[in-house]
């Protein structure tokens, strides 16, 4: 079944980078999921569908807002050197475990 993988920044767009290598890695490795990027503005508008949703370390202190907006979605933060050195594989399996739970 086709697991949607939802991250959050500020505008979208250096988590947009991160989503292109984590599809790359979904796709070698068979793993069948949508993954999209969107602004944090977005976030009840998008993402309350989401089987996860991953936050990036530089709004992580907005998690307590997204978890009021997506109640039911597990949410967690990427870590700042996952994110630094764009390892989508390590970010892909994070939400893999988050989903799992």
């Amino acid at each position: 079944m086709m697991k949607k993988i939802v991250l959050l920044c500020n505008m979208g767009m250096s988590t947009s980078m991160l989503v292109e290598k984590m599809k790359e890695v979904a796709y070698k490795k068979g793993y069948e999921c949508s993954i999209e990027a969107h602004s944090l503005s977005k976030a009840k508008e998008v993402a309350a569908e989401a089987d996860c949703i991953l936050v990036g370390p530089q709004v992580k202190f907005q998690i307590s807002k997204i978890k009021e907006d997506c109640p039911n979605v597990p949410i967690k933060d990427i870590d700042m050197l996952s994110y630094g050195t764009m390892n989508g594989e390590a970010v892909l399996k994070l939400a893999k475990e988050l989903i799992a739970q």
